[in-house]
């Protein structure tokens, strides 16, 4: 709601990157700090809720599920929205950690473009997160942001692209641990 308004601006960059570092703060707690890691398996942006000072609250832990600790993951019905879900757990129901990191790098991605991932198509009929990182690697990823984050959030923009894209690869294991994401975030903003 406070995104995809039609309005020429939205949430400031800066709100739009501490909201990032407060959803990967949520996911690393999950992952890491508790005692059986915990995937929450519906990452996306309806399931993040702001208070009045934008401040982040995790929602919609019915599709959680924990992975014992001798696991990698799990095979399960598959559940969540289809624009937030990588590929191989779409298609295969291999549910790990990595599943709620492609669908956190969804989300960077739609704090990066305004855009969202269950409608957007390109003009050449590509996804988002494949038409952002065709983009990204062609050098040519102010054709696909958000004109206020190009404004507002000069080369940190970049930085939170490349780790978007991170979080998108396909294979999961190129995909970086969520405590990864975490730090790098927070870099980035200080």
């Amino acid at each position: 709601k406070h995104l995809h308004v039609r309005a020429p601006t939205s949430i400031s960059w800066k709100n739009r990157l501490r909201i990032a570092v407060e959803i990967a703060r949520a996911l690393t707690y999950l992952h890491s700090l508790v005692s059986t890691p915990i995937v929450h398996r519906d990452i996306k942006s309806l399931n993040i809720l702001l208070d009045d000072n934008l401040t982040v609250k995790l929602s919609d832990f019915g599709a959680s599920r924990y992975i014992p600790i001798d696991q990698e993951g799990i095979h399960t019905n598959v559940q969540g929205m289809s624009g937030y879900l990588h590929p191989m757990y779409h298609s295969m129901g291999l549910l790990t950690e990595k599943s709620d990191v492609y669908s956190f790098g969804v989300i960077l991605i739609e704090l990066l473009t305004r855009e969202n991932p269950n409608c957007y198509r390109s003009h050449q009929g590509f996804a988002l997160v494949n038409h952002f990182c065709s983009l990204l690697s062609q050098g040519n990823l102010v054709e696909i942001l958000d004109l206020q984050v190009t404004k507002e959030g000069g080369g940190e923009v970049v930085d939170v692209a490349l780790l978007a894209a991170t979080c998108v690869k396909f294979r999961a294991e190129e995909r970086p641990m969520m405590r990864h994401v975490e730090m790098t975030l927070e870099s980035i903003q200080a």
